[in-house]
């Protein structure tokens, strides 16, 4: 049995694979939004979200400090994406999930109206004691390590005790340096053999209770 008290996850990309192409839709959506409701030229929404995601953390921040746009408003259109298209219930999922010890929670970058949905959706609903979404943060996203801490504040807990598994590696820096064991979600990276030093891989949430007993028993990945 795992050692680990509480699992943070993260929601797009994680929860459910990018496989799917629901994050793609999202992603399409942001462009839309630069380009329907922010006016940047279509030329531009590249440039422009590369550059505020490098200085501001999420495309979000960087128009809430470029453009003083509303983030509500922007996280309601980014979101309105019709999940039947991308997702079915996922009762292995749940099974797996809610044979787990740990405490788990959602800890993502999006809303917690997306988050709500896509759990819903998933048939997951049950399986999170809470979510922390960007709203709960001010907006401020992940990797921001101030926003980790007060997360390990609010749940009563030492980075030490916890497991972190997202996606991007850029958002487990800050949980490792935190204490937490950190998972990478990568479908792919078996077939690339792409096996960080600092996160271990994991290719399907499926095989998580294995990789959590490696975590627990000190075995290499």
């Amino acid at each position: 049995m795992s050692a680990a008290k509480f699992i943070l996850f993260d929601l797009d990309n994680t929860i459910y694979p990018r496989s799917c192409g629901l994050f793609d839709h999202i992603d399409n959506l942001i462009n839309r939004y630069l380009r329907e409701i922010v006016k940047i030229p279509a030329s531009e929404v590249d440039f422009k979200r590369r550059m505020y995601m490098r200085e501001h953390g999420t495309t979000l921040n960087g128009l809430i400090t470029h453009h003083n746009i509303d983030p509500h408003d922007y996280l309601e259109f980014v979101h309105n994406v019709p999940l039947e298209d991308y997702l079915e219930p996922d009762t292995k999922l749940k099974t797996m999930l809610s044979e787990l010890p740990e405490k788990k929670y959602i800890f993502s970058n999006a809303s917690n109206g997306h988050c709500q949905k896509v759990l819903d959706f998933l048939g997951l609903q049950d399986c999170f004691t809470a979510i922390f979404d960007i709203n709960y943060f001010d907006f401020r996203p992940k990797p921001d390590i101030e926003i980790y801490q007060e997360l390990l504040d609010k749940i009563e807990a030492r980075g030490e005790a916890g497991v972190m598994i997202d996606d991007m590696a850029v958002n487990l820096k800050p949980a490792g340096e935190l204490g937490l064991a950190t998972i990478l979600f990568d479908p792919a990276a078996a077939d690339h053999n792409q096996h960080s030093t600092e996160n271990r891989p994991l290719t399907s949430l499926l095989n998580l209770p294995q990789v959590l007993e490696e975590i627990s028993s000190g075995t290499k990945a």
